[in-house]
């Protein structure tokens, strides 16, 4: 088999690819170990609990036991089915707040500021502002893009007291946080179109291979081939047998931010002291490969619902019977919403430039796992900081590909990630006070008002903080000369010819928000830069808020 590309990962950003090279006429495999996303678990919008907790779609993966949270292992699902991470994640859309690609040019990667990388969002995009975007400037977004991006229709009243709580604490209110400005309360968007979920899958991966320059490969990539010092296939393992597909322009890793880098050690490249406990020959010594491993932590805010106006109702054999039948025959009803459909981003204190907490709000007491943690109506947000400076590393357990890598985080292992926190649930208890909340609220579940001091915070913290599964910036992006970066500001891996990555492990530091959207343009930009042609600069700028330095709202 011979194509001109070979992209290991049909997710956000592989798809992605493969869609944009096919288009420029390109001979594209796609390499997927992951089968089929039919079915109303993955398709369904409200059924977003199931997919990540399924062996068939999900790699299973798991931290190692974390240090500074008593040694727990906290789960690290990926993607393994076509779209990757987008077919189980929560279709949650943020782009990241424009001061992210400002700082990762900053960093090195040169022609990645916001200026650059506004235009990927619009081409990407078909933006359903929707009547409740009254304010939005539409010309931050796209409007004729593969991707859909819609808001849900708020019908349950919790959501917008949720924002005109945030208004009454004195936060400002934003129209549309993925446009001009992102600091505020307003409306969250997501990947759903006509009452499903628009992965990678249906944006990108479905055209593409209707072009019939794409095929899909059902295999497991277990290392790039190199020759020479150049990539010239990936070696997979199908039926039980060994072989190679090989690829005359270039291999593309996109396999995610534990993968990709997995995939670049077993190939030969990395930390030549790591590969060679292993017995690896080293093709290119990159010590920066599986490191600077980030993600977002959040809690679980959870009240007790004075009134019952929650998904409570429905959450029994009988309620799950109706919704899913009302979307299997309508694509409509509470199934078409992932019910996180408001939001906030807002700054923990004055000084700090940009927002640094996000919050999900959702109108059941519920863990993402699908376990119901508050008997009767409730209600709770997710909240957590957006740009911790712990660091962890994903490294080989073995030489063996089928073995998956070790995962560290380090979670909070810096002790500023435990001062945002307790800010996180102080500010968090303010914004449920207010009045707009206060017909809802019957009391605070969890974390629960008798904990109040700081030791009695962190012990719930170390507890309970989750992992929102935004894994990334293991193949840090950054100079040609930088020893700790693994590709260059061209997605090329420094040092070894014809090879390339491009996910969400090439980002220098993860963004403010969920990762999907990032992912996403990170493909569309990445195709561009294998084609060797480039969106001209947008002079759009943020709106950032006025007294950041002596406000903190």
């Amino acid at each position: 088999m011979q194509a001109d590309y070979v992209i290991i990962g049909s997710g956000s950003a592989g798809a992605t690819m493969a869609y944009r090279l096919s288009e420029a006429g390109k001979r594209v495999v796609v390499i997927e170990q992951g089968g089929s996303d039919a079915g109303p678990f993955i398709q369904m919008p409200a059924a977003l609990s199931y997919p990540m907790n399924m062996g068939i779609y999900d790699w299973g993966f798991q931290s190692e036991p974390e240090p500074h949270l008593g040694g727990r292992r906290l789960a690290t699902p990926r993607g393994k089915v076509i779209g990757g991470s987008s077919s189980i994640n929560g279709m949650v859309y943020v782009r990241g707040h424009a001061k992210d690609f400002d700082t990762w040019e900053e960093m090195g990667a040169q022609g990645w500021s916001y200026a650059d990388v506004l235009p990927y969002f619009q081409r990407m995009e078909t933006w359903h502002g929707g009547g409740d975007a009254n304010g939005a400037d539409a010309s931050y977004r796209g409007t004729s893009g593969p991707l859909h991006i819609s808001r849900g229709p708020r019908h349950n009243p919790l959501f917008d007291a949720f924002i005109a709580a945030g208004k009454e604490a004195g936060y400002p209110t934003t129209a549309d946080y993925n446009g001009a400005q992102q600091e505020g309360f307003g409306a969250m968007e997501a990947t759903i179109y006509k009452g499903r979920r628009w992965s990678a899958a249906n944006a990108y991966l479905r055209p593409a291979l209707k072009t019939g320059r794409v095929e899909l490969v059902r295999a497991f990539a277990k290392r790039v081939v190199i020759e020479n010092g150049r990539a010239v296939g990936v070696e997979i393992r199908r039926g039980g047998q060994d072989e190679v597909i090989r690829a005359s322009a270039e291999v593309i890793v996109a396999a995610s931010s534990i993968n990709s880098p997995k995939i670049l050690m077993l190939s030969g490249i990395g930390d030549a002291a790591h590969l060679s406990e292993h017995g690896i020959p080293v093709v290119a010594h990159r010590p920066g490969v599986g490191q600077n491993l980030q993600d977002h932590l959040e809690i679980y805010m959870q009240f007790a619902a004075a009134q019952p106006v929650t998904l409570y109702k429905y959450w029994n054999l009988w309620g799950k019977a109706i919704i899913g039948a009302q979307w299997l025959f309508t694509k409509t009803g509470l199934g078409a919403s992932n019910q996180f459909e408001a939001c906030a981003f807002i700054r923990t204190r004055e000084g700090i430039e940009y927002p640094d907490i996000e919050y999900h709000f959702l109108p059941i007491a519920v863990r993402y796992d699908g376990k119901a943690a508050a008997g009767g109506h409730g209600f709770q947000v997710h909240v957590g900081p957006m740009r911790s400076k712990s660091r962890g590393a994903v490294s080989l357990r073995s030489a063996n590909p089928m073995d998956a890598p070790k995962i560290l985080f380090n979670y909070m292992s810096h002790p500023d990630d435990w001062d945002e926190f307790r800010r996180c649930i102080r500010l968090t208890r303010e914004v449920f006070d207010q009045p707009a909340m206060k017909p809802f609220v019957k009391s605070e579940i969890q974390p629960g008002l008798a904990l109040q001091s700081d030791a009695e915070l962190d012990a719930f913290l170390k507890e309970h903080v989750e992992s929102a599964y935004h894994p990334c910036g293991t193949c840090r992006m950054g100079r040609a000369d930088d020893p700790m970066a693994v590709v260059d500001p061209e997605c090329r891996v420094i040092g070894v010819e014809g090879l390339r990555v491009a996910d969400s492990s090439i980002f220098p530091q993860v963004t403010n928000g969920n990762l999907n959207g990032p992912s996403i343009m990170t493909g569309e930009k990445a195709a561009d830069h294998i084609l060797g042609r480039r969106l001209p600069k947008s002079n759009l700028q943020p709106v950032m808020a006025e007294n950041w330095q002596t406000r903190q709202r």
